[in-house]
């Protein structure tokens, strides 16, 4: 399976630069030097000929390993931390913390509070990072390879004075005398490292077996060795065995079993190549090739592992909590007849994330009380990381006494959240406390993911429903719940323990506010450099908490906020909408459901004649204001499936704009996972006002004139060719104001409620223009340069922000194909 992160979602419109595509990963990647008040480029490795106070890099390693070996021998672990403390170090932590930052200080100066939120700094082996709380939503995560330091004489407790090392420790004591210690990107990413090698890997084309690992033996051991580590023919005692994937499909050499049941990680050999390539040893759970195959073996967190196996994982994965009065899947007591206890109109079940990066924790929470008929209350508790059940804590206790349950419960939330029950459940007051968890706010209903239509479910319910066979199998796909799996897994709020897909109006109101509030801050933001990085820091890691991924990270430009927050934020509120439609599907399927739900939409959906003009205009549009795709190396079309007639009873009928001034028809793009919103609810403003394509104009509904524009939206993966793309009819009313930059200040826009035209770096060609239902334009005209090239736009962009001028018209369901595919109707 491969798949390919999305760029935007239902408002946020590209740049055009396909060729120029990253996913979230490889920018982060890109940018994760720039820490402290450092360069973003990467740090040069330092020569041995580099010099402080005269010695070179090796000789003050040298000097410092031989001082720490001395310190060690004389002085005791409660004497480092005497050190610490009079010195206002931090002296908490385990004994080995503590040996190193006593060290640390002895040999190279005592460090300054962090610059951001004044916590302490502490080395990590590979920089200096802070372990301060920078607000009650995070720790502070400033990280530097160059801390600041005292420049004064240390001070040293009397037992340190009179014991053998004191004239070896005084010697430092001058900060003018003390070495510089270097923090770089090295080239030993390896060192300190003891690494087993098994099996014939790929660096070896030798004809027989023997001969081909005698010499992958000899070509890896001389490239470890090079970069710091040693290579062990044992597995007692090392740090990873690697091994060919070809060792675990023969079920494993007795090397292999043993390095199993010693808990010694066993990786590929990708591990090596890509620690060696970003010189730093690469997380060992993420290369893991084994693990799934030992008895009590640990699964490896889905944030651990490569993009693609989390893929895999999250779209075979099974809901276990769909709503409000869902019992959790893994108590099995919803097979007894469980429901939720409620009492007093409390429902007593809560979920809770916390996602605190400072202190690289991500996890989720579960509390339920269920009653079983015929038996006792259940109190059920989880609490973990997304995607690793094994490492979960996890309870389930019967309690004969209803009141003492209850008492478990709400202590318990008291002790997850830090806050009080009973004003949670009645009034939704709540304090976030810092490292503590946040309530996610449920709905009281049925995740699509649950309710909608599984694989097995689709053909009998086409099979059984009375709709014209063509909207039978549209509704098919609306319903179905792969195009919602998709969609969350696309943009990481993939979890199958916390019901992203049935959250709460007051819970999505609380993200949007948090949004909104957010971007003013940045908007009027005067600090830079590690100080800025810290809001935005901040920032991610309450969105993270309120809008719970399996993949938090830090965003850090405008662009990032609108695809993965903005954008993310408004398709998971248009499932929610699709989650309340659709409901439970699952006993209904001989019922002709999809008939059913075609009514709850409540617009008309038909299929468009192939043999009339509309189709043959529609065609031609889409012919001549298409441009392929690129990804990678590969370019892809589109066909055209089929096209259908929408008449929405929401929003603004067809005859009503038809009254509008300067109409015309043009594309807006959408996920499938959003269309069952916009067909029963219309189109909604972008949630936002960003300085990016899409939000740059502010919180408007936005269209093109150019179909290529629009199929970025519904193309997300080779493996899920389809998708739709949306014709409305647009008035752009009396007044029109042409604009290539956005404004400093979208409000008066929105106010004034006048229509922008963004003008973008190519545009239709306007001879080519027709006449649609009288006084209607269709551009249709040929994709041509504009004088407009440095706009930041590359196709034309359309904002209006009445939802009154814009009514959908047309459904074109495309299919994408590589380039060389031609586009034409498909019978």
């Amino acid at each position: 399976m491969k798949l390919h992160e999305k760029r935007s979602h239902s408002h946020a419109h590209g740049t055009g630069d396909e060729e120029k595509i990253m996913t979230r990963k490889q920018k982060a990647d890109q940018l994760k030097s720039n820490e402290g008040n450092e360069s973003p480029k990467k740090p040069k490795v330092e020569a041995d000929n580099d010099q402080h106070n005269g010695k070179t890099t090796t000789e003050v390693a040298k000097e410092f390993e031989e001082f720490c070996k001395s310190v060690r021998e004389h002085l005791s672990v409660a004497q480092m931390r005497e050190i610490l403390e009079a010195n206002g170090q931090d002296s908490s932590g385990s004994d080995a913390s503590v040996v190193i930052k006593c060290l640390d200080m002895l040999f190279y100066g005592p460090l300054e509070k962090c610059q951001i939120c004044n916590g302490d700094l502490e080395f990590d082996g590979n920089r200096y990072s802070c372990k301060g709380t920078y607000s009650e939503w995070s720790s502070c995560v400033y990280k530097t390879r160059s801390p600041a330091r005292k420049q004064e004489p240390f001070k040293l407790p009397d037992s340190v004075l009179n014991s053998p090392v004191a004239e070896l420790v005084k010697k430092y004591e001058d900060p003018k005398l003390r070495p510089h210690r270097y923090v770089g990107v090295t080239d030993k990413p390896f060192l300190g490292m003891m690494i087993s090698l098994m099996g014939r890997l790929s660096r070896t084309h030798a004809k027989t077996l023997h001969v081909a690992t005698l010499l992958m033996q000899q070509y890896w051991k001389t490239k470890i060795e090079k970069h710091g580590g040693t290579v062990s023919n044992s597995v007692i005692g090392v740090t990873c065995l690697v091994a060919s994937p070809a060792e675990r499909e023969r079920g494993g050499s007795s090397k292999l079993v043993e390095a199993m049941e010693r808990g010694v990680r066993v990786v590929s050999e990708a591990w090596l190549l890509d620690s060696i390539e970003k010189q730093e040893a690469q997380p060992l759970e993420a290369y893991d090739i084994v693990t799934d195959l030992a008895v009590d073996g640990k699964g490896i967190p889905w944030d651990k592992q490569v993009p693609e196996e989390h893929a895999i994982e999250s779209l075979s994965a099974e809901l276990k909590l769909y709503g409000k009065r869902g019992v959790y899947k893994d108590t099995r007591l919803q097979e007894q007849g469980g429901q939720i206890f409620e009492e007093d109109g409390i429902l007593y079940n809560c979920v809770f994330s916390l996602c605190d990066q400072g202190g690289a924790i991500n996890e989720y929470c579960i509390m339920q009380l269920v009653k079983v008929p015929d038996s006792n209350l259940h109190l059920y508790y989880k609490k973990g990381r997304v995607g690793d059940d094994p490492n979960a804590q996890e309870r389930l206790e019967e309690w004969k006494d209803v009141d003492g349950a209850v008492e478990e419960f709400v202590r318990l939330f008291e002790e997850v959240t830090g806050n009080e029950f009973e004003p949670w459940e009645r009034e939704k007051k709540f304090q976030k406390k810092p490292l503590k968890f946040y309530p996610i706010d449920m709905d009281d209903g049925v995740d699509v993911r649950c309710g909608g239509l599984g694989l097995r479910q689709l053909g009998v319910a086409a099979a059984h429903c009375k709709l014209e066979p063509m909207v039978a199998n549209f509704m098919k796909v609306l319903c179905s719940q792969e195009i919602y799996k998709y969609a969350l897994m696309e943009m990481d709020l993939d979890a199958p323990d916390l019901p992203m897909g049935m959250l709460s109006n007051v819970h999505l109101e609380r993200c949007e506010e948090v949004l909104q509030e957010f971007i003013e801050k940045v908007k009027s933001m005067k600090e830079s450099g590690p100080k800025a990085e810290a809001v935005w820091s901040d920032f991610s890691q309450r969105w993270f908490t309120l809008m719970h991924s399996s993949r938090p990270f830090i965003f850090r430009d405008y662009q990032e906020l609108a695809d993965h927050a903005a954008a993310s934020f408004e398709c998971v509120r248009d499932i929610v909408v699709a989650s309340h439609m659709i409901g439970h599907m699952g006993d209904d399927t001989l019922d002709d459901p999809l008939s059913d739900r075609y009514k709850k939409i409540g617009c008309s959906i038909s299929p468009l004649d192939k043999d009339s003009e509309d189709y043959k205009m529609i065609l031609n549009y889409v012919e001549k204001t298409y441009e392929p795709v690129k990804l990678a190396d590969i370019e892809y079309g589109i066909s055209v499936e089929n096209i259908f007639n929408v008449e929405t009873k929401e929003g603004p009928s067809f005859d009503e704009v038809k009254k509008l001034p300067n109409k015309r028809l043009l594309w807006c793009g959408t996920r499938s996972s959003n269309l069952l919103r916009h067909l029963h609810k219309g189109f909604l403003p972008a949630s936002c006002s960003l300085s990016v394509p899409g939000y740059m104009f502010g919180k408007g509904i936005v269209c093109s004139d150019a179909a290529a524009e629009a199929a970025r939206y519904g193309f997300t993966a080779v493996d899920r060719p389809e998708g739709f793309l949306v014709l409305a009819v647009f008035s752009q009313g009396e007044e029109i104001m042409e604009l290539k930059n956005p404004p400093e200040d979208t409000k008066p826009l929105e106010e004034k409620k006048v229509c922008v035209k963004g003008l973008g770096r190519k545009k239709p060609d306007e001879s080519e223009y027709i006449d649609w239902k009288d006084d209607i334009k269709v551009p249709c005209g040929r994709l041509i340069p504009s004088e407009h090239q440095d706009s930041p736009l590359e196709y034309n962009e359309y904002t209006v922000y009445d939802p009154k001028q814009v009514s959908m018209r047309f459904l074109v369901g495309v299919k994408f194909e590589e380039k060389d595919t031609v586009m034409d109707a498909q019978d």
